[in-house]
């Protein structure tokens, strides 16, 4: 077996929306949680390493990155995706461009792109403005972000101030004129001393240019939306096959449940609409985990005898108003330690209860969720909404598994979830 594509993911989530992508385009793809200690499973053309690495020290996210990088080099990758969010969640410090440079170094190129674009979910970019809908990304919700507050939407210059190496700009008239046009644009970019470019994209049909002309990059560093490029380069070369059925699983039957830990604009009106809808809901506060409450015993009680009829939603969404507030008598840091502690030990609840189907909100969660229930790595199935499939884990016992970003999804992705689900 010849391992196509090595991803590095940083966050659980994003993960899982990138090896979404690569199965829509036909790779046989699976998903391992954090570095894995095993060989490349078998039949399988793409692997995505998730890592929770978005928001930690950047030291910390170079050193995760660069285990993941030569765990994929051992196993022969061809091309290596270092893959984060549509929103570039980044601060100044950090996480894209260093671990960008690490890589870079590792693999020994003097030049890759960097493309969040993801326009099925209204992530644009033009003239190297990042828009989220038709407003620019320091305009919507993301500037509010508890940890990542992303207030400049031009990111050219968010991630030049992140790296030193130089940073320039593939523009959309480029890009619509071709395959070719963007290559000959790299080769101008590469002679004036530029290493990294942002490209824009308003489309999938850009996606595909941009991907067809990243076919001969060590590196390539995006959203998950270029993921739908990337595989015609292999098929062009004969190394991949149509594959009909990548998506096509046997997901296990058993109780159903929602977990949701994201604060996000779009999870917080996924989260009003099910309460709206009259589905059973729980809601986690974290000062009453700060002071001592069995949070934990009181949700699982309070969940145990609805499960047969019914789909819980257990739920730390608030707004950014409440979240700064909690975060001012605790601490960011452990405010969100303690409603991640506290999730996860929900669904390892839940799960002994019989829980087999779970839908989980936002990245840092899923990562804390998929830890506890001692998940190594995921096969991927079909997609709910653009960047969440619905994925099954590896090894026992076997769940049926929905982890999606905080910012996906449509209003009522929590009941759309389960109508997708085979």
């Amino acid at each position: 077996m010849t391992l196509l594509l090595g991803c590095i993911a940083d966050d659980f989530t994003g993960a899982t929306d990138l090896a979404g992508m690569l199965v829509r385009a036909g790779m046989r793809t699976v998903q391992m949680i954090g570095v894995p200690e095993t060989p490349v499973p078998p039949d399988v053309d793409a692997v995505v390493i998730a890592l929770k690495s978005r928001t930690t020290p950047a030291d910390d996210a170079v050193r995760e990155s660069l285990a993941a990088l030569k765990w994929l080099q051992a196993a022969g990758c061809h091309q290596v995706y270092f893959k984060y969010c549509s929103t570039f969640d980044s601060t100044d410090a950090g996480n894209i461009g260093p671990v960008t440079d690490a890589l870079m170094r590792a693999l020994n190129t003097r030049f890759t792109i960097a493309c969040p674009a993801f326009p099925e979910n209204k992530r644009t970019i033009f003239k190297g403005y990042l828009f989220v809908g038709d407003v620019l990304l320091s305009e919507s919700g993301m500037r509010d972000h508890p940890l990542t507050p992303m207030k400049d939407a031009n990111l050219v210059r968010v991630l030049q101030r992140q790296t030193d190496r130089k940073v320039g700009l593939i523009s959309h008239d480029t890009v619509r004129s071709g395959p070719n046009a963007i290559v000959s644009r790299m080769d101008s970019l590469r002679s004036e001393g530029i290493e990294i470019a942002i490209v824009d994209a308003t489309s999938n049909e850009d996606l595909m240019r941009i991907g067809a002309a990243c076919t001969g990059l060590p590196l390539v560093t995006a959203g998950s939306g270029i993921a739908l490029g990337l595989p015609q380069n292999f098929r062009k070369t004969g190394l991949l096959k149509q594959e009909a059925t990548a998506d096509q699983l046997s997901f296990p039957q058993g109780l159903r449940a929602v977990i949701s830990g994201s604060c996000s604009v779009a999870t917080q009106a996924q989260v009003a609409d099910y309460i709206d809808e009259g589905r059973p809901a729980f809601a986690v506060d974290p000062l009453r985990l700060a002071a001592g409450a069995d949070v934990v015993g009181e949700a699982l009680e309070w969940a145990t005898p609805l499960l047969r009829d019914a789909t819980p939603l257990i739920y730390a969404t608030a707004s950014p108003d409440s979240v700064k507030m909690v975060q001012t008598q605790l601490g960011a840091e452990r405010a969100g330690a303690l409603v991640e502690q506290t999730l996860s030990a929900i669904a390892q609840g839940l799960v002994e209860r019989g829980v087999r189907q779970l839908v989980v909100a936002g990245g840092e969660t899923s990562g804390a969720v998929v830890a506890a229930l001692g998940v190594k790595g995921l096969h991927i199935g079909p997609q709910i909404d653009p960047g969440v499939p619905w994925t099954m884990s590896l090894g026992e016992p076997s769940l049926a598994l929905a982890l999606k970003s905080g910012n996906f999804g449509t209003v009522d992705f929590f009941t759309k979830a389960w109508r997708n689900l085979p």
